[in-house]
């Protein structure tokens, strides 16, 4: 079990920031060790300074089930805190509400419905942990609707994050707002575009992209540093955490299959003008379009049905060229161990079937972490969307490979960050398998560009590091 002998210099940084600013936020690199932090200065505020009686927690839902109460119990220092995860049935819930425990952890997904439970000013917690707060980035979302209601009833509110600005900057009002309810950024969404962004995109009078202005990023950031910290990896050299090599494995298509691809892209882009005359392309009607551009590139396409289908397959497979690729590369490894990030259904079906001699496994469970880090599994696949974030997984191998690319920069940064983690031995290999002429590549280039955006966030914020230490 470790204490607090084993704790770095910088989440002591974190600890004290969180007991010196009741509302803040703490953007830090994915590993670098929030959750044990935030405890630390959790169990100060509850049985040394009494400043907190109850604490709730709200996280992604395998962050739930997974991470926190694993960390209460390695930690000798806290491991007497009490925890209980508010998941299952509505009575099940209900159960785990009532429950006399220091620390109630709910799923995001299911904060509408806490809230709702208590009559929202009603809340029996006076301390608030948002863990991964870019879940509540969009302003227009319910949960965020509901928490703003009830924000103020918090004496205590703590952001935590890898990538608070997943997008753009305007990613950034809504968790700012929930720490001091709109005094650095503005009260109203409205007037913090129309302060810091000009319009982009547009068709007649509807705005549907913003781009920042000149140096307002600056502003912004200059804004938000007294309540807000951020920490990198490569400023504390003392973070045991090997190498990642970043490495892409160009799949090349018959010619026979190419022509397809690109008969299909046509007939794509022809149908997304035949529904939208005026030709602007913006998230939500654009989004339809690269999905079946990126079904093509992994090798099947649904056929005008969803994915929850029943029945036979209601997909068509064009080609098996990254199924080839994948194998090849397992065959490679002698052996080792490999996560796999896929991005449609049809792509773990046939990841599965074609990788059944090595006994595949989907990530679902927490037995499922369990058994990966006990080195049981040599194939997981996983997903980014449901299990991206705050997932333990650097004990179980050090490869991962995107079978299928996503264009989401946060869903990217956090699956990338789960087996580069303090305890790995091993240099990380993140393998992307790009289908060549495809929408593959424009991905790429898309998710490079979104980071530099996303490191001056990073790059600037973390400034404030130097001026805390020395203050």
């Amino acid at each position: 079990m470790l204490g607090l002998d084993n704790m770095y210099s910088y989440q002591s940084l974190i600890k004290n920031w969180v007991l010196n600013n009741p509302f803040c936020g703490i953007f830090a690199d994915m590993g670098l060790g929030k959750t044990i932090s935030v405890l630390t200065a959790l169990d100060t505020l509850m049985f040394e300074e009494l400043a907190v009686d109850r604490v709730l927690v709200v996280a992604p839902k395998r962050v739930v089930l997974t991470v926190w109460h694993k960390e209460i119990d390695k930690w000798s220092h806290i491991n007497h805190l009490t925890i209980s995860r508010v998941v299952g049935s509505a009575r099940q819930r209900i159960a785990a509400l009532q429950k006399e425990t220091d620390i109630h952890i709910i799923s995001k997904d299911n904060l509408v419905w806490l809230i709702n439970q208590y009559g929202g000013s009603k809340l029996p917690y006076d301390a608030l942990v948002i863990d991964e707060s870019s879940a509540f980035k969009n302003h227009k979302t319910k949960r965020f609707k509901a928490l703003r209601k009830v924000i103020t009833h918090f004496k205590r509110v703590v952001l935590l994050t890898g990538t608070p600005t997943p997008q753009s900057f305007l990613d950034l009002w809504s968790q700012i707002y929930l720490l001091d309810g709109g005094k650095r950024l503005g009260e109203f969404i409205g007037r913090y575009r129309d302060r810091y962004f000009n319009p982009g995109q547009r068709r007649g009078a509807v705005v549907y992209s913003y781009n920042i202005k000149d140096m307002a990023d600056q502003e912004i950031l200059e804004r938000v540093s007294d309540i807000c910290i951020s920490l990198k990896k490569e400023d504390f050299p003392e973070v045991d955490i090997p190498d990642i090599v970043y490495n892409n494995i160009n799949v090349s298509l018959s010619s026979a299959t190419k022509s397809k691809y690109n008969q299909f892209e046509k007939e794509q882009v022809l149908q997304f003008l035949e529904d939208n005359e005026d030709a602007v392309i913006t998230a939500e009607n654009g989004a339809g379009l690269m999905i079946k551009l990126c079904q093509f590139a992994n090798g099947a396409v649904y056929e005008n049905v969803d994915e929850s289908h029943k029945g036979p397959r209601p997909y068509q497979i064009f080609h098996n060229e990254k199924l080839d690729a994948l194998e090849e590369l397992i065959e490679s490894l002698g052996g080792k161990n490999i996560l796999v990030q896929y991005a449609y259904k049809h792509d773990l079906e046939r990841i599965m079937e074609r990788l059944k001699k090595y006994n595949p496994v989907k990530l679902n469970t927490e037995q499922d972490v369990d058994d990966w880090n006990n080195g049981k599994i040599q194939v997981m696949c996983m997903h980014p969307a449901s299990a991206s974030h705050g997932i333990n997984l650097q004990f179980g191998g050090s490869i991962m490979v995107w079978f299928g690319l996503t264009w989401n920069l946060e869903y990217y940064l956090q699956a990338n960050a789960r087996l580069p983690r303090p305890g790995q031995t091993n240099t990380t290999f993140i393998h992307h398998l790009i289908c060549e002429g495809t929408y593959d590549e424009a991905i790429i280039k898309a998710l490079e560009n979104k980071d530099k955006k996303q490191q001056i966030l990073m790059q600037s914020l973390k400034t404030k590091i130097d001026r805390y230490a020395k203050s």
